[in-house]
């Protein structure tokens, strides 16, 4: 049996790895010499419900390749709070000439756009197929995959690794720290939202996230393992309550939630890659959700990917790859790390973060450094 040979083998159809093979096409690289290898049918992934948070940066990569998908709602405010303390900051998309400061979508919305557009590329897509071994050789590396139980090899002088997983399915990376936190994930409504605002409100257990989507809200609550088992199992009125007492009224009474799902929290973080192999998005960083950075930070990674790719799919561009983003990865790693730790508990220094806050929303600078480090997002 003939071994078809790529440039570019994409391990992981989501949407980093589908906007870095719609991107390289734009840059130039032939659909023919570029493959997506992925355990999931596109319609399989299409009906994920799961919202996700992009920065006015990601946007500006979806819309060139023309993947940026109508069924978003805009953040054009972001108010950050501490519960329990003075203090919180107002970023507004006003202060920085900017239509928003972000976006939120489904999941599934996103991958649609992706797949249509890698679709009309021509791009190779082979699905559903799972890699289930790597050999790297001197000039190529040799892919075994599983494709409907039938095992096929593909060799590509290049592999991308942008299949991350949840946290605590994935092997342990050089960076790695078990925030014990759980999310809580959901759609809420509200009787009075204020239209077009994103709250992230930090807690003794973990930071709470309302991003406005449609009508409702997304949630992203985070609290103790111990914790997310009782909030999980209660009904839909006793959820809400207690939902209401840990943010406050600032949205009016909550009225309506979805089914629950929990989801473990932690970093998980390296800068490896080999001669041939190199990791991008959640595969090479799953952060903490504070700040919403997680999919932004692996867009950021595609768009300096795939401008190195489109000159040579070679050893030598990624390594030039793994030192041009070493900087935005550990700056943002550490960063998301720092909020998420220091944050989650509910010590005297709790004062002085909500006053840090206020001092922040009063100082034109600090205030802009919180927005790119929200949601804004610079590539």
């Amino acid at each position: 049996m003939s071994e078809p040979i790529y440039d570019i083998a994409i391990c992981g159809a989501g949407p980093a790895g589908m906007a870095l093979a719609a991107l390289l096409v734009k840059r130039g690289v032939a659909a023919s010499r570029i493959a997506l290898i992925d355990a999931k049918t596109l319609a399989q992934a299409s009906n994920d419900p799961r919202s996700l948070a992009l920065s006015w940066g990601s946007r500006q990569i979806l819309e060139e390749i023309n993947a940026w998908s109508t069924a978003v709602t805009a953040i054009e405010q972001i108010h950050v709070s501490r519960r329990g303390q003075f203090g919180r900051s107002l970023i507004d998309r006003k202060d920085y000439d900017l239509p928003a400061l972000g976006y939120v979508t489904r999941y599934g919305d996103i991958v649609t756009a992706l797949g249509a557009v890698c679709e009309q590329a021509g791009i190779t897509s082979l699905r559903p197929a799972r890699v289930i071994a790597l050999d790297e050789e001197g000039n190529a590396v040799t892919l075994t995959i599983d494709a409907n139980g039938e095992a096929q090899t593909v060799r590509a002088a290049i592999v991308v690794q942008a299949e991350g997983g949840l946290f605590n399915e994935q092997q342990v990376r050089s960076t790695n720290r078990d925030y014990q936190q759980t999310a809580i994930i959901a759609q809420v409504r509200s009787s009075t939202p204020p239209p077009h605002r994103a709250y992230e409100r930090f807690t003794e257990q973990g930071p709470l996230a309302l991003l406005p989507q449609d009508d409702e809200y997304s949630l992203v609550w985070c609290v103790r393992p111990e914790n997310a088992g009782t909030l999980l199992a209660l009904n839909d009125a006793d959820f809400l309550a207690a939902l209401g007492k840990a943010f406050g009224d600032r949205v009016g009474n909550f009225t309506r939630a979805t089914p629950r799902l929990g989801f473990p929290l932690g970093l998980n973080a390296a800068a490896h890659s080999t001669a041939r192999t190199v990791a991008i998005g959640n595969a090479a960083q799953t952060l903490h959700p504070v700040a919403g950075q997680g999919l932004n930070l692996g867009l950021r990674d595609v768009t300096v990917l795939a401008r190195l790719l489109a000159q040579g799919a070679t050893p030598e561009k990624l390594a030039q790859y793994t030192a041009l983003r070493q900087r935005d990865r550990s700056t943002t790693v550490r960063v998301t790390d720092t909020m998420a730790r220091i944050f989650a508990n509910d010590t005297p220094a709790q004062a002085l973060l909500g006053l840090s806050l206020a001092a922040i929303d009063m100082v034109a600078p600090a205030r802009s450094i919180l927005a790119e480090l929200m949601m804004y997002g610079r590539r």
